[in-house]
């Protein structure tokens, strides 16, 4: 090999081995992941459900350390609720009501698939009731599919669902 080869094969390996840990002391984080509320955003399915967490003033507590687990219904799911539902649970004065449903999706703790897998098992949520998780064939949470698993977010994990689970249902 020439010298000049040696020599920039070279550059190129201090380069690749210098560049993360220069880009870290200059404000980048190595490994950094978007917040809960953040990733459902920028999925671009989850717009009722970050519009929800908004009216029930739920945003900061999903931005804030968890970890929290959140089972996150898609557009495609609240679509599936019946007419009107959405508007009304985002009226003022459903509030609490909304609150309850919401919590009613998150659980402390961050819990991945595998430390469920094979598992039937019933768990409190934030909400106060539980929800039942069967992780036998594929993982339905109180009968809604889950469709994606573990997106790891900076504060938890999120696993898709595609219906919208109620507490006392």
């Amino acid at each position: 090999m020439s010298l000049l080869k040696t020599f920039s094969v070279a550059a190129a390996a201090a380069i690749m081995l210098v560049a993360p840990a220069v880009a870290e002391h200059h404000g980048a984080k190595k490994n950094a992941k978007a917040d809960i509320v953040d990733t459902a955003v920028s999925a671009g399915s989850f717009t009722t459900l970050v519009a929800a967490v908004q009216a029930a003033g739920l945003e900061a507590t999903l931005r804030s350390d968890g970890p929290f687990t959140v089972f996150a219904p898609t557009d495609e799911a609240f679509a599936k609720l019946p007419e009107g539902a959405v508007a009304d649970l985002l009226k003022p004065e459903n509030k609490d009501k909304l609150v309850s449903i919401l919590t009613y999706h998150v659980l402390s703790g961050k819990v991945k698939s595998k430390d469920i897998a094979g598992k039937e098992l019933s768990v409190e949520t934030v909400q106060g009731s539980n929800v039942s998780i069967d992780a036998r064939d594929g993982v339905k949470v109180d009968g809604a599919n889950v469709v994606k698993a573990d997106i790891y977010t900076s504060n938890g994990v999120i696993h898709v669902i595609d219906t919208v689970i109620m507490p006392g249902s």
